[in-house]
């Protein structure tokens, strides 16, 4: 089809290919082709994994915290055994083992990757930029107060921060404090106030009153 307008291609979204692939980039895709060549999976059944993690949410995460926090039982269950306390409301958090740490009135825990970007997709979902950046991964444990006090997050001095690094063989999952005033709320509605950066503890969980 014809036309007689010009078109400026000055401004344009770049392609992935315009771009050199980084060394990670490259090992990435060897590895996903040595996978398939071994036979330890399909390519389908590769990007089947893929996707499933690329689907998971934050929401299943606040779902399994808000049920930590209405039941005492089930909480015990989960910071002995996350995998197995998750599968009990059809939570299925893979292969990779991820603990369960709680913030309590002495202890405030906080969640890094010092080596790449480990994180615990299959509960929350992908990892926000921040997470994955070098600044993070290399304050987060020189100064982690600072770095909390950068995401709004003031820790009393008697608080005690405890900073965890995640590995490609283990995943934290931060638990964090219920917030005061919700005493009579049910499961769902108390999920609406556990965010992703709380589950990483940077951030506390949200007040009734951010609702």
């Amino acid at each position: 089809m014809s036309h007689d307008h010009t078109h400026d291609h000055t401004d344009y979204q770049p392609d992935i290919e315009d771009f050199p692939f980084t060394d990670r980039m490259v090992m990435t895709q060897a590895i996903a082709e040595l996978i398939v060549e071994k036979g330890i999976c399909t390519a389908d059944e590769l990007r089947q994994q893929i996707e499933l993690m690329d689907s998971k949410e934050p929401a299943l995460g606040a779902r399994l915290v808000a049920k930590t926090w209405v039941d005492p039982e089930f909480k015990s269950r989960v910071l002995e055994d996350c995998a197995k306390a998750a599968a009990e409301i059809g939570i299925d958090i893979g292969d990779i083992p991820i603990k369960a740490i709680e913030n309590t009135e002495d202890v405030h825990n906080v969640v890094v990757c010092t080596l790449c970007s480990c994180y615990p997709r299959m509960l929350i979902g992908l990892p926000p930029d921040w997470y994955k950046s070098r600044a993070y991964r290399s304050r987060a444990v020189k100064e982690p107060r600072k770095v909390l006090e950068e995401f709004g997050t003031h820790i009393p001095d008697n608080v005690e921060v405890r900073v965890h690094d995640s590995t490609a063989d283990l995943r934290y999952l931060v638990l964090p404090a219920r917030p005061d005033g919700t005493a009579d709320w049910d499961e769902r509605k108390l999920a609406q106030l556990i965010t992703r950066d709380s589950m990483v503890g940077v951030t506390p969980a949200k007040s009734p009153d951010d609702t």
